[in-house]
């Protein structure tokens, strides 16, 4: 069975990144989107980046565009807008799909591990995040109108847990 930690990802920059180089790091895992109502969350996520990081928290930002055309640029117009908006320093991905036959294998993996309401597996909108331990075991499912400052307890259960 393939892990988390076996999975690779294209970065923002068009980099192959093999998730296993974040073993022993607490993940926070979010589809985002730059045209979305919860866009605004990026702020918040980056706020937990930065609170943190420094005790092994990494959140990872995967753009989509499967949810009402809401991230229709393309990586670079992505990554100017998280920097420029945002400030966004944590890593971000290129493009993906998340539902579907062409859904990206790290989404197929999250959704298996952690379904949502009722145990469907699809994404139901932007902004879903998934929380990761440090042994690459997803703890839980967020919702996307989960503001990322509600979690901030979570994910300092995690990152105190060692």
């Amino acid at each position: 069975m393939i892990g988390l930690y076996d999975i690779e990802a294209r970065t923002i920059d068009g980099k192959t990144r093999e998730l296993g180089e974040f073993s022993g790091k607490t993940l926070l895992i979010v589809n985002v989107a730059s045209k979305c109502g919860f866009t605004p969350q990026y702020a918040g996520l980056e706020t937990l980046y930065r609170e943190f990081k420094d005790r092994g928290l990494v959140v990872l930002g995967f753009p989509c565009d499967q949810f009402g055309h809401q991230e229709p640029g393309d990586e670079a117009q992505i990554a100017a807008f998280c920097s420029r908006d945002y400030g966004v320093t944590f890593p971000m991905f290129a493009k993906i799909e998340v539902n579907g036959e062409n859904a990206h294998p790290l989404y197929a993996h999250l959704k298996k591990e952690a379904p949502g309401l009722l145990g469907t597996q699809a994404i139901k909108w932007n902004f879903t995040k998934f929380l990761v331990d440090r042994n690459g075991r997803v703890t839980k499912r967020f919702a996307p109108n989960d503001a990322p400052d509600a979690i901030r307890a979570d994910i300092a259960a995690l990152v105190e847990a060692g």
